[in-house]
């Protein structure tokens, strides 16, 4: 089988008036049989009911809303985290991380990121043949050998952690906001928020730093036309691809787009909302035109509600769309994750699993082609930032029952620390009459009984497992050199192209 030969090359092709490096798609011996395209694309901090084909009150995702008329909607999908690079590094590696060592975020200065030990679904997918990109937000380590481009993506257009990690010129709508970089050098800044006041966000292509500040508020089209880029070369090259699209979408601050601008503007919220799902619908609207019986689009939010193991922290949208494959107008209630992402796209690509370690996500692949509805039996919900460890399995899905063993210990919008709270034995609920978790079983009850030693078996069970499988764990260690950084003469790393 052929392989594919991939350069990094400086191509005088102007995009807001600086030169881009492209990949260059060329192809040296036989290509390989039709493997599909497979577009990924993460709505960071995606409530449930913000899809409109979940909730009827929700007017503003009229392009996912047609998706999911056109494919297949899942009411029952879980982010793996309910924080930014847990989450991601599930997704990309199918792990939990306690066993990734992904367990909470990194940092501006952090020098880790993913364990290089551990294998990204684009280090799975490049030995068979495709072509790979990420657009949007990383948040696994930009420093050194973190860096997407070393984790096994060709190409990287995005920021290298959350868009509230650094000042920008256009700060966006928060509450309360921070305040915009300087627009000169000058003494560092102190704010009574946890606000990055003194380095700008960066914009990365590859490994150059393009942008800094970013303007938040043309973020989203430059997204697009990078994505649009990328689809059409990688469909002319005759290979298949994966593009990865992790966006900032809705996580804060919300920017100020031009739906803000136009009459009778919108909420923030709405209007960032409105932004996102016309983003998704220009990226359908080209594979479409691209290469559409080929590809297969996967849409999921990310973590909704930050370190909380309730059900709006890790309960998600998420519609697939492959024309002729995956049924259209379908609504799936199969108990599926952020984590079957890896396995699911490696079993339809007719790749292989890394060897010599244990994944927590399925192949659902037969969910998506409408042959079952035979999802998780057993999902695990890990501490993302409240009371207890880090990545501590403190509550479980066990069908349709829900079991927490901590709950509190989060911090809210104004700072405060709710009440940390020891669940021994643990909350039971039963979903499937309260969905909203807002009466417990009786622990007296028959049902809580019969239930109770399912769940202290299956989560002795997953402990044993990960005590046994080969582990990794993170570096987060931070120093300042790691801050990505521009112009270093400049107070913020101001380094704009004129």
């Amino acid at each position: 089988m052929g392989w594919l030969s991939l350069k990094v090359l400086l191509v005088g092709v102007s995009f807001s008036g600086f030169l881009y490096p492209l990949v260059d798609f060329c192809i040296s011996g036989k290509a390989a049989g039709r493997r599909p395209n497979i577009v990924i694309i993460l709505a960071d901090d995606m409530g449930w009911g913000d899809l409109g084909a979940n909730w009827a009150e929700t007017k503003d995702t009229a392009n996912l809303d047609k998706m999911a008329l056109e494919g297949m909607r899942f009411v029952d999908f879980h982010a793996a985290a309910s924080t930014c690079s847990p989450s991601r590094a599930s997704l990309l590696t199918g792990r939990l991380g306690l066993r990734n060592g992904v367990t909470h975020n990194f940092a501006v200065a952090s020098l880790g990121g993913l364990p290089l030990n551990e294998t990204t679904l684009a280090e799975v997918l490049q030995p068979a043949g495709y072509v790979t990109g990420m657009i949007g937000k990383w948040h696994l380590g930009h420093h050194g050998s973190y860096h997407p481009n070393f984790r096994g993506f060709d190409y990287y257009f995005g920021i290298p952690y959350s868009h509230d990690m650094g000042c920008t010129d256009t700060p966006g709508y928060n509450h309360p906001p921070c305040p915009a970089c300087p627009p000169g050098g000058g003494p560092p800044r102190r704010h009574k928020r946890a606000c990055y006041v003194d380095v700008a966000l960066p914009l990365y292509e590859n490994l150059n730093i393009v942008e800094q500040p970013v303007n938040l508020s043309s973020l989203a089209q430059k997204y697009a036309e990078k994505a649009a880029q990328f689809i059409e070369q990688a469909s002319a090259s005759g290979r298949p691809f994966l593009l990865y699209v992790a966006l900032a979408h809705m996580h804060v601050p919300i920017p100020a787009t031009q739906l803000l601008a136009a009459p009778g503007g919108q909420r923030p919220y709405q209007a960032g909302l409105r932004e996102m799902d016309e983003l998704v619908g220009w990226i359908k609207d080209k594979v479409d035109r691209t290469a559409k019986e080929h590809t297969f689009i996967w849409f999921m939010g990310g973590s909704p509600a930050k370190q909380t193991t309730w059900e709006g922290g890790h309960r998600v949208p998420a519609v697939a769309y492959w024309p002729d494959r995956i049924p259209a107008n379908v609504t799936s209630t199969a108990l599926l994750s952020v984590l079957d992402v890896f396995p699911t796209v490696v079993a339809l690509a007719g790749a292989s699993l890394p060897q010599a370690r244990h994944f927590d996500g399925l192949d659902v692949s037969s969910v998506l082609l409408g042959k079952s509805q035979k999802g998780h039996r057993v999902l695990f919900h890990p501490n993302s930032g409240a009371a207890g460890e880090m990545g501590a399995l403190q509550a479980l899905r066990l069908e349709q029952y829900k079991a927490f063993f901590v709950t509190g210990g989060a911090e809210a919008c104004d700072g405060s620390i709710g009440p940390e709270q020891r669940h021994d034995p643990p909350l039971l609920f039963n979903l499937e009459k309260d969905v909203a978790e807002g009466v417990p079983l009786q622990r007296g009850s028959a049902e809580y009984q019969a239930v109770l030693p399912r769940v202290r078996k299956v989560l002795t069970a997953v402990l044993h497992d990960i005590a046994k499988d080969n582990v990794s764990r993170a570096d987060y260690t931070q120093d300042p050199s790691a801050t990505p950084c521009c112009n270093p003469q400049h107070a913020t790393c101001r380094c704009q192209a004129a």
